[in-house]
């Protein structure tokens, strides 16, 4: 399903008289029509033509009889060409046809003695089909020419004695019945006509609500997939394969080909109810993806819908209130512990101004002095948390920023630009973050590149684009010798640190920076070679999408 849509219609079908559309739905009961008349004068031909047709049929005139049959059963067959064909025009053609029963049923009962031989109710079935397929004013032109027919037979026998008895009384009472069943199928044709005109004004409203409905689906920011009971894919929108990791429709295609994270956390869904979500890392995008999963009917088996969120923005929502409750205690930190911090920093500085001071007293003066330092660190670090400024996010071309941020980095840390490898691919891809953050983030991997390093170079820094989702990313390489295993899992915990002099606080902070500005910061495994941290930045082209 594509994300755009075409224009959504407003305007209903407007009711028009059944007789003048030319759709399916007036040309297949005109075809059963013309069966019904090819039926009917193709058994008469038969019986006029073997001669066992049965009294009072074809009575009176047996010659006219047979000759008007075959020609009625002829002009059957040329109304089967003509619809098949649909020329003339459906209304051309319903009225030359039932002019045509009402001439051939005329003659015919003419030449079967006149209305006592019952072919009269053949014309009320003629006027009867003919009123149902057009407008009610051509319907009652059908049951008048089918009166005056009648009337003009009788006319006719009287004025040329054709038959003994005249029966006017009968030949009035069939007008009566033309007429009742022109009105009769006249307001049932009105009836079909406003039931298709509301089918058709709800099938608008159908489609305009299915087109808006996959609009906003595929605008969402959340992704959602949807599960039949199989755990095949009925439905997948653009945001969900973004954090997923997979291109292509995979409508039709099974949960466990696409995701198989997925297809793992929905079975232990349905065994524990109690939890609707969970946290994952599809192998095809990297990100860590919150997945909801909700039944599409009163139970699980009927279908799943799951609703997909990065999870950086949850850690986001968490992070302003950590950061409120932070705000307060940086500031009970600051009044209670670095004005007395700062005292004990003087008063070991006084200390070591005494000239009677051994050198054992010294070193132990050092050691005020370092851990003063240290702890004043701390107390920056953790105010510089509460008060970081809101992120100022844009979109820009990472090549040039990179390379200024790479002299500069040597320039400040006395390192040659040959110790450093940048490459950017492609050259002109723009990255979506706060410039002075990804700055801060950014040295401060380097920093521990350079700390852990040991080959030349010391530092690899990659920028490009993730096949799959076409998501921008960065990496740091570092040459060390990497990070064991119990030691990356509490690498971005506050206070842990590695070192001695380290605060514990650097790729904190940096992955929270990260996490502000919708990007994601994580350690890639890399056994026995160096450290490797990956930053994935969000897609700048989703910046206008529907949240």
């Amino acid at each position: 399903m594509s994300a755009q849509s075409t224009p959504i219609s407003t305007s209903a079908p407007t009711a028009q008289p059944v007789g003048r559309r030319v759709g399916d739905i007036d040309w297949r009961p005109l075809r059963y029509l013309n069966v019904y008349r090819s039926v009917l004068s193709g058994l008469f031909t038969v019986l006029a033509l073997t001669g066992s047709a049965p009294r009072p049929v074809g009575q009176a005139g047996a010659e006219l009889f047979t000759a008007t049959v075959v020609l009625y059963f002829l002009f059957s067959i040329g109304c089967s060409f003509t619809i098949r064909r649909r020329w003339p025009s459906f209304p051309i053609q319903l009225m030359a046809q039932v002019f045509g029963d009402i001439l051939a049923i005329t003659v015919m009962m003419h030449a079967s003695g006149g209305v006592n031989s019952g072919f009269g109710m053949l014309l009320v079935v003629a006027v009867a089909g003919g009123s149902l397929l057009t407008e009610g004013r051509i319907a009652f032109l059908f049951a008048a020419l089918a009166s005056i027919a009648v009337l003009a037979q009788q006319v006719y026998t009287f004025l040329y004695m054709a038959f003994p008895v005249t029966n006017y009384a009968q030949a009035g009472l069939l007008g009566v019945a033309f007429f009742a069943t022109a009105l009769l199928a006249f307001y049932s044709a009105r009836k079909v006509r406003e039931s298709e005109a509301l089918a058709a004004r709800r099938e608008v409203d159908l489609a305009n609500l299915a087109q808006l409905n996959e609009y906003i689906i595929q605008r969402m920011q959340a992704g959602i997939i949807a599960l039949d009971t199989q755990g095949v894919i009925r439905l997948v929108n653009e945001s969900a394969r973004g954090l997923l990791g997979f291109s292509g429709d995979a409508g039709g295609r099974h949960a466990n080909w696409v995701v198989p994270e997925l297809t793992e956390l929905l079975g232990q869904w349905r065994g524990d109810r109690s939890r609707s979500t969970y946290i994952f890392r599809p192998s095809g995008s990297g990100l860590e993806v919150m997945a909801s999963f909700a039944p599409m009917g009163r139970d699980a088996e009927d279908g799943v819908l799951v609703f997909l969120d990065d999870a950086s923005s949850t850690r986001q929502r968490a992070q302003q209130l950590k950061l409120a409750s932070l705000g307060r205690l940086t500031a009970s930190i600051a009044h209670e512990i670095r004005n007395p911090l700062a005292a004990i920093r003087h008063a070991g500085q006084l200390l070591t101004e005494t000239p009677t001071l051994s050198s054992g007293d010294l070193r132990l003066t050092d050691i005020i002095e370092d851990n003063c330092q240290r702890m004043n660190a701390i107390v920056e670090n953790v105010l510089m948390l509460s008060r970081r400024r809101e992120a100022v996010i844009e979109n820009f071309t990472i090549a040039p920023w990179l390379e200024r941020f790479v002299m500069d980095f040597c320039r400040e840390t006395g390192l040659s630009r040959e110790q450093i490898r940048a490459t950017v691919t492609p050259k002109d891809l723009m990255i979506r973050m706060d410039l002075t953050q990804l700055h801060q983030v950014l040295r401060n991997l380097c920093e521990n590149g350079v700390r852990h390093g040991g080959l030349e170079p010391l530092l690899e820094i990659n920028v490009g684009l993730i096949e799959e989702t076409d998501r921008p990313f960065l990496e740091v390489i570092d040459s060390g010798t990497g990070i064991d295993g119990e030691v990356a899992e509490q690498l971005f915990e506050p206070f842990f640190t590695t070192v001695a002099e380290g605060t514990g606080l650097g790729l904190y902070i940096a992955r929270e920076l990260c996490e502000i500005n919708r990007a994601s910061l994580n350690l890639i495994s890399r056994e026995g070679q160096g450290a490797h941290f990956r930053i994935i930045f969000s897609d700048p082209r989703r910046q206008g999408a529907l949240s």
